[in-house]
């Protein structure tokens, strides 16, 4: 069951973090840094991330009760949300203009917002304040830290991932991770706006 749960939820979070949007991004915005410097951004970006991520998940469940949020009424607005960001992975033509100065891409633009977006935020608050016990809660921090690790491998090799899946290959697979966001999206809305109901 352990099991079970911890792949559940690294699968979820793993596209929720939109990868290969990510890694779309990442190649733009480092196309004239070399690998070594490249490499050094990704680590950069992946323990920033780790760090948003997990004061996100472990601290919001006071926020809730700081401002007297109910948790269906965040799902719902988290999951609206998520799914505008989907749609624009969809939509999104690939292309993404440099911005700034490589060493300083790492915090802003990258780790927060294109990896760590409004959506990735509302949806670690929900899944934060839902976690019951302390071994669930330890699980799904286990499967976070695992699914940034792997969307921080992804942008660490990024130039071999590069030349193996090619120009098409970037461009076609930040909609088909959109696709699997928009689904993930929808479910929650229809779980906050079941549970606003009453109808569960």
């Amino acid at each position: 069951m352990e099991l079970q749960t911890f792949i559940n939820f690294y699968l979820k979070l793993f596209f929720i973090l939109t990868p290969f949007f990510v890694l779309s991004a990442f190649i733009s915005l480092t196309r004239e840094t070399g690998d070594a410097e490249k490499k050094k951004i990704a680590v950069k970006v992946t323990v920033a991330v780790m760090i948003c991520s997990f004061v996100i998940y472990l601290f919001g469940r006071y926020i809730f009760e700081l401002f007297g949020i109910t948790l269906d009424a965040f799902r719902i607005g988290a999951g609206t949300i998520l799914f505008l960001s989907a749609l624009s992975m969809i939509s999104d033509n690939g292309d993404t203009e440099s911005q700034g100065d490589n060493r300083d891409i790492a915090v802003v633009p990258l780790a927060m917002p294109i990896t760590v977006g409004p959506g990735v935020i509302g949806v670690l608050l929900v899944i934060g304040a839902e976690a019951g016990s302390l071994t669930e809660k330890l699980i799904i921090g286990a499967a976070l830290f695992c699914a940034v690790v792997t969307v921080g491998g992804l942008l660490y090799l990024s130039s071999g991932v590069k030349r193996l899946i090619g120009k098409q290959g970037l461009m076609i697979l930040p909609k088909v991770t959109g696709l699997f966001v928009s689904a993930i999206a929808a479910q929650i809305i229809f779980t906050g706006i079941q549970n606003f109901l009453h109808l569960g």
